[in-house]
């Protein structure tokens, strides 16, 4: 299960979500795909059900989609926004 960082704030937009670190003020703006990737990890759901899910909903294989959850996922994580519980 995954969770953001107890600094890190989430606010949804008209397309999409942002992100702010409140260690170093700096913001994070996700589109609505990476907005639906970080909203499903926070709800529970594992990298590999989202990459199903954005490739049955998004024109993308889902070898592509599992690639770029992970890549999102990876990015959220080395920039300590998310950590897994």
């Amino acid at each position: 299960m995954h969770r953001l960082h107890a600094d890190v704030s989430a606010c949804a937009t008209d397309d999409g979500m942002v992100l702010l670190d409140e260690r170093d003020g700096r913001y994070w703006q996700l589109n609505g795909t990476g907005a639906l990737v970080v909203q499903a990890l926070l709800d529970g759901a594992t990298p590999e059900q989202i990459a199903e899910r954005l490739a049955a909903t998004r024109p993308v294989t889902r070898e592509q989609a599992i690639a770029d959850v992970t890549a999102v996922v990876g990015h959220l994580t080395r920039e300590r926004l998310v950590s897994s519980s």
